[in-house]
This record gives C-alpha cells, sequence and structure tokens, in this order.
C-alpha cells in the first residue's frame, strides 16, 4: 500500500484534484445516501455542543499558563512582583519558564493516548482540576524552587490538552471541517491573552488586599475557574457521537458514516505498534513537524514576554498589562479570518506562509526601528502578533488532513506539537532583561528569522505535494491526493 492510499484526505477538490474521490466519502458505505440538510443539522448541533466548551477550556488553560508574565512586572515599581517577593532573577525566572516547557514536551504524547483510553470528559476534567489547582498553589509560593516546581507539574497537566483538542476534534468532524475549529480553539488563546492583560491590570489594584501582593491574586483568581469549570467538563464534555444522548438514532448513524475514512470513531480500536510505527516512519510528516518547530517560537515569546514588551515601549507595570489586549485583540481577528479562508479557498499551507510573512515584517520593522520609537514600535507588535498566531490553526489543519484518521492520528498530532516544544523554549530565552532599553533586538530578529522559515518550508511541501498529487493524477487509480 503507498503511503498515496494510505492517507485519506476528504472531499474538498482544488484544481488540482478535481478528478479525485468523486464517490467522496460514501464510497467507503454504499448503503450511505448524501443529505446535505441532514448533515448540516448534525454539524451545527456537534458546534453548539463542542466548539465553544472546547475553546473556553482552552482559554482557561492558556491563561493559566501565561499568566507568570503578567505576575512578572505587576506593581514592579513598588517591588511587590513576583520577581521581587520570590527573591528570583531574570535568570532563574527564565528556567521557571523553561522547565514547563520540558514537561510540556515529555507528556503529550502519553495524555493522547490516556484521553482515547479513558475517555476524553474524564482526562480532560482531570487535566483542568490537576492544572487550575497548581496555578492557585503558585499564589503561595515563595522560593525560585516553589515556583519551578510547580511550573514543571503545570506543564505536565497541561500537555495533553492542545494536542488532545485537536485529536478529540477528529472524533466529531470530518478532515475538511476542522481547520475552522482548531483555529476557534486556539484563538482562545488570544482571548486569553487580551482578558489576561485586563484581569491584571484590575487584580494590580487589589494590592496588599488580606496580606497578600497582587500577584499571588492573579494566580489565585485565575486557576479557580479551571477546577470549578472541570466538574462541568466531566458531565457535560460529550465523548464521542455513537454515545452522546443528545443525538438522535438516526443522527448517530449519519454521524458514524460520514466520518468513515475521514475521522476516528469511539469504538475503532486503540494505537497499535503497527499504526505508532507506520506514524514514526512516514519522513513526510517530519517536515510538517520542523514547520511547526519554526511557528512555535515566536508564538511562546509572545505569549510569555508580551506584558514586558509592552513595559519597555515606556507604560508602567499596571498599564503594560492593560497594552497587552489590543495585540491580542487584533490576532484573535486575524486567526479567525485566516483560517476561514484557508478553508474556503483550500489552500491551508500559501494562507500559512503568506501570514508567517507578515508576522516577520512585523517584527523586522520593530527591530530596525529606534528603541524609543514607541508608537510605531507598538504598531509592529500588534502586526507581528497578528501574523504570528493566525498562520497556526491552517499549519495544524493542513497536517491532521493528510494522516490517516485512526487512532494513530493521535500519535501524529502529539508528535507535531512535542517536535515544537523546543521551540517553544527557545522562545523564553530570546526577549533578555539586558535589552529592554534597545528594544530586544535579539528577540525580534530570532522572530522574524523563524517566520521566514516557517514561510520557505510551507512553500517548500506545498512544492512537493503539488509534485506528488500531479504523479498520481498521471498513474490513476484509486488514489486520494494530498491536501494543499
Amino acid at each position: 500500500m503507498t503511503s498515496a492510499q494510505v492517507y485519506d484526505l476528504g472531499t474538498e477538490k482544488s484544481a488540482q484534484d478535481v478528478d479525485y474521490g468523486k464517490q467522496d466519502f460514501d464510497s467507503h458505505d454504499d448503503s450511505y445516501v448524501h443529505d446535505k440538510a441532514a448533515e448540516a443539522v448534525l454539524v451545527r448541533k456537534q458546534d453548539l455542543r463542542i466548539v465553544p466548551l472546547c475553546a473556553t477550556i482552552y482559554l482557561l488553560c492558556y491563561l493559566d499558563r501565561s499568566n507568570i508574565g503578567n505576575a512578572k512586572i505587576l506593581n514592579s515599581e513598588t517591588h511587590n512582583d513576583l520577581l521581587s517577593e520570590t527573591h528570583m532573577t531574570s535568570f532563574q525566572y527564565t528556567i521557571a519558564l523553561m522547565v514547563f516547557l520540558i514537561a510540556y514536551a515529555i507528556f503529550e504524547v502519553p495524555s493522547n493516548y490516556l484521553l482515547k483510553k479513558l475517555s476524553p470528559s474524564r482526562w480532560i476534567a482531570f487535566l483542568m482540576f490537576s492544572w487550575g489547582a497548581l496555578t492557585m498553589g503558585l499564589g503561595g509560593a515563595k522560593s525560585f524552587a516553589a515556583v519551578t516546581v510547580t511550573r514543571f507539574l503545570l506543564g505536565a497537566f497541561e500537555a495533553g490538552l492542545f494536542p488532545g483538542l485537536v485529536y478529540y476534534l477528529t472524533f466529531w468532524f470530518r478532515t475538511d471541517e476542522r481547520s475552522i475549529r482548531v483555529a476557534i480553539i486556539l484563538a482562545s488563546a488570544t482571548l486569553a491573552g487580551a482578558f489576561g492583560g485586563a484581569i491584571a491590570f484590575g487584580v494590580g489594584h487589589m494590592n496588599r488586599a488580606g496580606g497578600l501582593s497582587a500577584w499571588r491574586w492573579l494566580f489565585i483568581l485565575e486557576g479557580l475557574p479551571s477546577c470549578l469549570s472541570s466538574v462541568l467538563v466531566l458531565f457535560y464534555l460529550p465523548d464521542y457521537p455513537e454515545t452522546a444522548h443528545w443525538l438522535t438514532d438516526d443522527e448517530k448513524k449519519l454521524a458514524e458514516r460520514r466520518l468513515k475514512g475521514h475521522g476516528s470513531l469511539g469504538s475503532s480500536k486503540a494505537m497499535t505498534w503497527a499504526d505508532a510505527k507506520a506514524t514514526l516512519t512516514d519522513w513526510r510528516l517530519y517536515a510538517h513537524y520542523a514547520i511547526y518547530f519554526g511557528i512555535s517560537t515566536p508564538f511562546s515569546s509572545l505569549s510569555l514576554f508580551t506584558p514586558s514588551i509592552t513595559a519597555g515601549l515606556g507604560f508602567k507595570s499596571l498599564k503594560a498589562n492593560l497594552m497587552t489586549v489590543p495585540p491580542y485583540a487584533a490576532a484573535y481577528v486575524t486567526t479567525i479570518l485566516v483560517s476561514w479562508s484557508a478553508d474556503h479557498f483550500n489552500a491551508r499551507a500559501f494562507h500559512s506562509a503568506i501570514f508567517s510573512l507578515v508576522g516577520a515584517a512585523g517584527f523586522i520593522a520593530s527591530a530596525l526601528l529606534p528603541a524609543d520609537a514607541y508608537l510605531p514600535r507598538y504598531g509592529c507588535l500588534i502586526v507581528a502578533s497578528a501574523g504570528s498566531f493566525s498562520c497556526i490553526p491552517p499549519l495544524l489543519g493542513w497536517l491532521s488532513s493528510n494522516v490517516y484518521s485512526t487512532s494513530a492520528a493521535g500519535l501524529a498530532i502529539a508528535l507535531n506539537i512535542s517536535f515544537g516544544a523546543p521551540g517553544q523554549i527557545v522562545g523564553v530565552w530570546i526577549y533578555k532583561a539586558n535589552e529592554a532599553s534597545r528594544g530586544y533586538p535579539t528577540g525580534h530578529w530570532t522572530n522574524a528569522a523563524l517566520l521566514i522559515f516557517v514561510a520557505a518550508g510551507c512553500l517548500i511541501l506545498l512544492a512537493y505535494y503539488r509534485r506528488l498529487n500531479t504523479l498520481m493524477l498521471k498513474q490513476g487509480g484509486e488514489q486520494r491526493p494530498y491536501k494543499l
């Protein structure tokens, strides 16, 4: 069996693939009658039940992982910030950020396995309660060691969520339906960044309330919703279409049939060694992983250092947190629009390439401008954030659309994000505290270079897939094309 036969790539057609797969997914089941109206009703029901809840879960997760960036500068002018009260140096703070990402890389793959093994609702609820409790525990940290150990554990429990949610969507949606939904979930991270800045601005006025510094209140108040929401997730998040009580019997059958060859069924067998081996030795996928590595550094550095960057633009600690809202808000809107366009035009690689270059342009302009050109550099930060965040969902949709939809898809998705973890580790080192007065040139140039790498990687892999599709067209047969 060739790789082209193994990878089932959905039904949407571009100019390159109009001759392929004319039977669409119903070719897998001759008794299935394609009913667009019934499908639309089903997908709408699934969307209303699943997507807002998943987006909220990821928003809470991202809020709890990135609020340490707000805590770093909160009330720093009165020395009531995280670093001052835990007696941490900037170097030690970076170490605390890095250990989170090390745990994140280690635990992603086993977590995705447990999601299927234990059921999504149970596993995700357990992860939520755990990371919420750990975030609240950070509010009591008094030393570098306490912060570092807690951040490592936080990384271990948060590791499984995002790859788990991407994998979870394969239980409910076809390949051509996932990118925009992944985008909505991922874009909630930008909302978390916006909310986080606004929340930190408000909580900053609680400094010394009840004898606690504002940064401690920040961790406590932002960790509590995750703990409480885990109960809702346990009882409300549906596991699989086959077991959803809110679907009729006909809708359950429709969901199962429309996902054959395009999704992962809850009743399908657990991943076998043969599945894992096929995924691990498919070298084509490593090009996707390398591209995701490139985007992970800007994603990580913006997530953790946007408050510091805005503080370096002349804003004081409380206002610096508030001024992180516009870049994240712009990134949210751009991410949704780009992902919709990428799916609509069946051009995920091209969209990721274009908007990674937009992000690179923002970073390059910021690096070239004088350090005291605060307003222009703030505009560049907005452009860089919008470009960097918006090219990620099409990349994830591109990968998942070109992976055979069995339980092994969970391994490919987790591996993709695990390969991004070293890139995220790079992101914690490039915005150096001693470069604040110079406008953080190392961070900006590094992010720009990696975003250019992402654009080049997308275009090269796109050309390779087009070549494979052309060869398959000449050879004829039942092979389906690679998604572009």
